[in-house]
């Protein structure tokens, strides 16, 4: 199995590159002049695309194929007191956003978003649906300047139980299944870390026929009842077929939109939920070897503290196991083959 290693948002390795550098509302509105204060959040908005394309030629460079864009490219793209702003139409944003997708195309980098935690589609509140509608189509106008086609996605979480988690995961179906094919077409579904597990995410993305997300430290917090044997023999393939449902649809090979696993480490023995600085190689690997039994091809998006600092150094812990025969090749400086076993 073919696995391509990936980076959240920042680089630790390049300087002064941050893709999410914002201003407040407090300080947007002590700005007398309305005009300029939006100029200046467009100038803030092109410098963070600037930067991303700065992160993408780095991330070229060292051989790594994905990449998750950061959400705050867009300093208060969807503040409630800017709604007469339209960031998409700015002429310098538009071309910033065009060369970051063309450059990612070519470089045959898969990217992504992930919205924030306020994204919910289980709400029971009108007001939490319409803004988490806004914040998604938000995220999919972005990938559209992008001119990225619809393998790149937004992965989010189902959301909340608010005290029933059997109604929520039914409105969640009803709600998210309620929007437009352009935005629907766009999402990953993930499973959480504290509400809706592996086996209930999967029967939602499967409900409404979307790609899922496996991240595996959520589940090794919060696995219901599922064992790790169970997983990898009976839940993976279902999980690898919502992604050859959308291969099929989009007309794709699996080596071009391949499944996506998240992969992370706890960051201690009292906060297993936090996320380490970096991934320990082991546990990472006997998944993957499980899941080479299934799959040939395989995207993992490493959210570790270092980010792609981590990256390079997971490839560097793979080196030592490749030398003790542990079943791993190293293709090049962010992929690997696996054995199956």
């Amino acid at each position: 199995m073919i696995v391509r290693f990936g980076f959240v948002a920042m680089s630790l390795l390049l300087e002064n590159a941050s893709p999410s550098k914002t201003m407040t509302f407090t300080a947007f509105s002590k700005l007398d002049d309305r005009e300029a204060a939006i100029r200046k959040l467009e100038r803030i908005a092109e410098e963070n695309l600037k930067n991303t394309l700065r992160i993408l030629k780095h991330s070229k460079a060292h051989d790594i194929a994905m990449y998750r864009f950061s959400s705050k490219l867009i300093p208060l793209a969807t503040h409630e007191a800017l709604q007469d702003w339209d960031p998409y139409k700015a002429t310098a944003l538009s071309g910033a956003f065009r060369e970051v997708g063309h450059y990612a195309t070519q470089s045959g980098i898969r990217t992504s978003f992930h919205p924030d935690h306020f994204c919910v589609f289980s709400t029971p509140r009108p007001e939490v649906l319409k803004n988490s509608i806004k914040d998604l189509e938000h995220h999919v106008r972005m990938l559209e300047l992008m001119e990225l086609d619809e393998r790149s996605k937004n992965n989010i979480h189902m959301g909340g139980a608010y005290g029933n988690k059997e109604a929520a995961g039914e409105r969640f179906v009803e709600q998210f299944g309620a929007l437009p094919d352009r935005c629907r077409h766009r999402v990953t579904l993930e499973n959480d870390d504290k509400t809706f597990n592996v086996i209930e995410t999967l029967a939602a993305a499967e409900t409404v026929s979307v790609p899922m997300v496996l991240d595996i430290h959520h589940h090794a917090v919060n696995p219901g009842e599922l064992e790790e044997d169970e997983l990898l023999a009976d839940v993976w393939p279902r999980i690898a077929g919502t992604w050859r449902k959308e291969r099929e649809r989009l007309g794709l090979t699996e080596s071009e939109l391949p499944p996506k696993i998240h992969a992370s480490s706890p960051k201690s023995a009292t906060d297993p939920r936090g996320h380490a600085d970096n991934v320990e190689p082991e546990p990472l690997l006997r998944f993957l070897q499980r899941a080479a039994r299934e799959t040939g091809h395989l995207d993992c998006m490493l959210e570790a503290k270092n980010k792609d600092a981590a990256l390079l150094q997971l490839m560097e812990d793979f080196k030592q196991l490749e030398a003790k025969g542990e079943g791993v090749k190293i293709l090049n400086g962010a992929s690997v083959e696996i054995s199956p076993i």
